[in-house]
């Protein structure tokens, strides 16, 4: 979270990411004043399966700000030409379509 000891107001947003490109996008709700957010909202993009290959998700925790830029606080990539850890998580999803997947990830720090 922020640097500065405060309290952050943090939601999610997740990019639908075909062949690079952002496709749609979802957002959680603000959470506001805390550092530990726990989100469990379910986000649903419908994928035709013949465009799962060129897909992934871009996933960013975000500060909100009601006066100045929104922060990105960290982001994390799922998709099949991710790190190990996000690319296992991708293919338990493929391997259970339909079905919830969950998994914990370390955020990336955007800088």
């Amino acid at each position: 979270m922020p640097d500065c000891g405060c309290r952050a107001d943090p939601y999610v947003k997740v990019w639908l990411m075909q062949n690079g490109r952002r496709v749609e996008k979802k957002k959680t709700a603000v959470l506001k004043r805390t550092l530990n957010p726990q989100f469990n909202d379910t986000l649903l993009f419908h994928v035709p399966i013949q465009q799962v290959r060129a897909t992934s998700l871009a996933i960013h925790v975000m500060d909100f700000d009601r006066i100045g830029r929104n922060e990105e606080i960290g982001r994390i990539v799922l998709g099949p030409r991710s790190g190990p850890n996000e690319k296992r998580h991708w293919n338990e999803m493929l391997a259970r379509p339909k079905l919830p997947v969950t998994a914990w990830h370390v955020l990336r720090r955007s800088d």
